[in-house]
């Protein structure tokens, strides 16, 4: 088996990280990973923005203002999670997408290439030694979370948080589901061509 087929079979999620992170050299190559994803009609519909060292636990911080803001507080448990698992964390890539302004691509492909973006980001951090772990929590689907962390409240969507570091433990194996169950094959019914 190729060193490409181990990298992508044994990725896997892991939320508790620490430093080291990417050097400066190795978040070029995860970046660069990210803008080869799939994107209809060239649209480039990719926002990020890098959060790190000391300003990774400050995110918290602004989640629980929007959400007062928004009189939708978040739940303290939910918050004293977010400080611990941010507490250590030396790299957060922000993620949204600004899809076609122009209405020409449909905003839902938009959303698939960032989504694919991000999965280019997480094995291209994992190939580097590294994991990752894609966080939709932590105020992200609060209305104004995403002009909170300055991304553009008219043309950007907030998609959540990536974390990427070297895990605190080390990672257990994780079970993976039998890819049959999910599969099927398809065949045309000749009568209705």
């Amino acid at each position: 088996m190729s060193s490409t087929m181990e990298t992508l079979l044994s990725r896997q999620s892991v939320k508790f990280v620490q430093s080291p992170g990417p050097t400066e050299a190795q978040l070029d190559l995860i970046l660069q990973a990210a803008v080869r994803a799939p994107d209809h009609g060239a649209v480039h519909p990719w926002r990020f923005a890098l959060v790190q060292g000391a300003d990774v636990p400050a995110l918290a911080d602004i989640a629980v203002r929007v959400g007062l803001a928004e009189d939708r507080p978040l739940p303290e448990h939910k918050v004293a999670n977010a400080r611990k698992w941010l507490s250590k964390v030396p790299l957060v890539i922000l993620l949204a997408c600004r899809p076609d302004p122009n209405g020409r691509i449909r905003p839902e492909e938009s959303h698939l290439s960032v989504a694919a973006a991000v999965m280019n980001m997480l094995n291209a951090a994992h190939a580097l030694g590294f994991h990752g772990f894609w966080s939709t929590g932590l105020g992200t689907y609060l209305g104004s979370m995403g002009e909170a962390l300055g991304f553009d409240p008219l043309d950007d969507h907030f998609m959540g948080y990536l974390a990427i570091g070297t895990p605190i433990d080390a990672p257990q194996a994780a079970q993976r589901p039998d890819y049959r169950a999910f599969v099927r094959e398809w065949r045309r019914d000749p009568a209705a061509v």
